[in-house]
């Protein structure tokens, strides 16, 4: 699917064909649009391949012609339905600078270009083309910060649950955290590597205000490692802490199903020698097997919760 937007009067509005200085959306792009992007608008084929391959990593090239790409990795979060979590992970994105046009390329629906092209941003200047990146960027650092910050709160709550747990459940969950925090943390350094290059000027002509806000986006991007590295880190310990407990709290319960096995075999073996076929069993009356297999499961259950095996 592509979309056309354009900045008038100060806001950006759908327009319904190609237009100079105007935006070009591309989700997930049909043969025929790929077509469209590298004839009408005169796309280099590699760079369009290069934004449509999921495996690609950040980076920033031109080519003589003028036209720039750059690629950066945007997060994205997909909520399963069948166990309530919420999975994190990453996908690249496509940019792409013209003389005429800026053009985006995603292999899927992502909330950063979502949130540009319902307006939900303010003040995007698409004939100002530097600026419209620059501000692309400032906004997948503060989705990734966002993000962040949702996988804190929801470790948090799977924490106070294996409290009073003796489950998989929640720590399977924690290792899906873990996980994300990974690709956050490798997309993040692709990310911080292209912002550096873009920095020295050498690719992409930078004015001051332009230079101003691109060292606000950067420091956005190492916040959000260090946040990365330092969750990361959280949950690698809970993960082992719980771990043991889960551990400990299972043998507790093997120690006092054992106890009680053990209560419950004493009348047993008391009753298995009276019934026996034999004769010449002392006192063979009915009460006492009886007493005597009440008064040792006594005994040994009192032995045993004086050693603690019943807690």
């Amino acid at each position: 699917m592509i979309n056309f937007y354009k900045t008038i009067n100060g806001r950006l509005t759908k327009l319904e064909e190609l237009e100079d200085n105007c935006w070009v959306c591309a989700v997930s792009p049909t043969e025929e649009e790929v077509e469209f992007l590298t004839g009408t608008v005169g796309i280099e084929l590699d760079f369009v391949r290069s934004a449509l391959d999921e495996e690609e990593s950040s980076h920033i090239e031109t080519e003589d012609n003028g036209q720039t790409l750059v690629i950066v990795d945007v997060p994205t979060a997909e909520k399963q339905e069948d166990e309530k979590t919420i999975i994190y992970s990453t996908m690249p994105i496509g940019i792409i600078l013209t003389d005429k046009h800026i053009i985006t390329i995603s292999v899927r629906a992502n909330p950063v270009i979502s949130e540009l092209a319902d307006g939900l941003v303010k003040n995007v200047p698409t004939h100002l083309k530097t600026r419209f990146l620059l501000l692309l960027l400032l906004r997948v650092a503060m989705r990734y910060l966002q993000y962040l910050k949702q996988i804190d709160k929801i470790s948090s709550m799977t924490e106070q649950q294996l409290h009073k747990s003796m489950k998989n459940k929640e720590l399977i969950q924690l290792l899906g955290l873990e996980k994300s925090l990974v690709y956050f943390s490798t997309s993040l350094k692709s990310n911080e590597i292209t912002l550096e290059k873009i920095l020295r000027g050498r690719i992409i002509k930078l004015y001051e205000d332009d230079q101003d806000m691109l060292e606000d986006v950067l420091i956005e991007i190492k916040q959000a490692i260090e946040m990365c590295n330092i969750y990361s880190s959280i949950l690698s310990g809970t993960m082992d802490a719980f771990a043991s407990v889960i551990s400990n709290n299972l043998n507790i319960v093997m120690k006092v199903l054992t106890s009680l096995t053990i209560c419950m075999a004493i009348p047993t073996i008391v009753f298995s020698y009276y019934g026996m076929n034999v004769s010449y069993l002392p006192l063979d009356n009915g009460w006492f097997p009886i007493t005597l297999a009440a008064v040792i499961t006594a005994v040994a259950g009192l032995i045993l919760k004086k050693k603690g095996l019943f807690r």
